[in-house]
């Protein structure tokens, strides 16, 4: 299972997590996405990022469970699921949740697709 294609995939959403933290890196309290007008651009820009991550774990757990049988630790339904959320519900998005995402579980999901990556060395 473990192949190109896949291997992309974790490229990819890697590099998603890297905009993602780039972008973050710029609030420090959750009320700073909607303080100013940049800010409410800069949470649109990591929401669509955390929208693309979402697309593409869905995309990989179709062909194989590989990230969820390997690290169990990750809520990777719940990542599915903020995807579908940001897609057909965008107008009800919370910023404190997309905070509390950049904080707290982005740095473990790097973790887990940095470690996942070393497994193609």
């Amino acid at each position: 299972m473990y192949n190109d294609v896949y291997k992309y995939s974790l490229e990819t959403i890697l590099e998603h997590i890297n905009i993602c933290n780039k972008r973050f890196s710029e609030i420090d309290i959750a009320t700073d996405f909607v303080a100013t007008e940049y800010g409410q651009m800069v949470l649109d820009a990591i929401v669509t990022r955390l929208q693309a991550i979402g697309e593409n774990v869905k995309n990989t757990s179709r062909k194989h469970n590989l990230l969820q049988d390997n690290y169990p630790e990750i809520e990777w339904d719940k990542i599915i699921r903020f995807r579908d959320f940001i897609s057909h519900h965008y107008e009800m998005l919370d910023y404190e949740i997309v905070y509390e995402i950049g904080k707290n579980y982005l740095p473990k999901l790097e973790l887990a697709i940095k470690k996942e990556l070393g497994k193609f060395e």
